[in-house]
């Protein structure tokens, strides 16, 4: 569940506020008179970005979902590099 905070209490606060967002990889909503927004953290915002690449990858999502459900037998201790 997001956090809702308004700018003014972010404002008061905002390197604790940043320092839980990060930890707790939980988003913030920031409400504000003109507009809203969500804080991340940095390393949640990379995942997303990362997710979304990978997704447009053609045939992406379908080879990751067929990895996962071979057994693990079909995978091999040994990687040469």
């Amino acid at each position: 569940m997001t956090r809702t905070m308004s700018v003014s209490q972010v404002r008061a606060d905002i390197y604790n506020v940043m320092d839980e967002t990060a930890q707790t990889h939980e988003p913030i909503l920031i409400t504000g008179k003109r507009n809203n927004v969500v804080m991340l953290s940095q390393e949640d915002w990379n995942a997303i970005e990362e997710t979304l690449y990978l997704n447009n990858i053609p045939n992406m999502v379908s080879s990751i979902q067929d990895s996962m459900n071979e057994p693990d037998s079909e995978f091999s201790e040994d990687i040469e590099w």
